[in-house]
């Protein structure tokens, strides 16, 4: 595996000024979350609020493996770039209903390595654990759409592209509009995988 970019290197993956776009919680288990004016993120827990808050895992088919896991996708993130690129095929889609907590614009996330720091706002920040690993929920919302966010490559490597997980280093409220700061990890990249 190749060592990342030296130190001080942009990062690639960033095309224009990054920004949130839109956040967005569920207190209850769902597949989509409603977009709010402001989520607050709680170190080592995730959303305040959120159904998938907390220390140990609670994506309920996680829960019911083992209650006792950490849990790695505490934040949810989508790039609404993904928004646009669906809609060419035909599909709708807005923010939250993909059931993420934070739309991004201006970075490929999926594009990060593991154990990327984004700064969110002001004080808050969250590291990369993970992709989502999308299930058929997604075609229950939009029938054909799974196909859209889960495929193969040339390669016939599985490629992932319903967004990325994270945990919470520091917390803090988050707004549509906030600068979104991306630190690559120090040493040797390694692709982020499903978490």
């Amino acid at each position: 595996m190749a060592a990342g970019p030296p130190l001080g290197t942009p990062a690639p993956a960033v095309r224009r000024e990054a920004r949130v776009a839109a956040v967005a919680t569920n207190p209850r288990h769902g597949f989509s979350k409603d977009p709010v004016p402001v989520i607050r993120l709680v170190a080592g827990y995730g959303v305040e609020g959120d159904a998938h808050a907390g220390e140990t895992v609670q994506h309920l088919s996680r829960v019911r493996r083992d209650p006792s896991a950490p849990n790695l996708r505490q934040v949810h993130l989508i790039q609404a770039e993904l928004f646009d690129d669906v809609a060419e095929v035909g599909f709708a889609g807005r923010p939250g209903q993909l059931g993420e907590n934070v739309t991004t614009t201006g970075v490929d996330l999926l594009a990060l390595p593991t154990g990327t720091v984004l700064l969110l706002g002001r004080t808050a920040e969250v590291r990369l654990t993970g992709l989502r690993n999308p299930c058929r929920q997604i075609d229950a919302f939009q029938h054909g759409l799974l196909a859209q966010v889960l495929g193969r490559d040339a390669d016939g490597a599985v490629v992932r592209r319903a967004g990325v997980m994270a945990v919470v280093q520091h917390g803090g409220e988050v707004r549509p509009g906030d600068l979104v700061t991306v630190v690559l990890p120090d040493g040797e990249h390694r692709p982020l995988d499903r978490v």
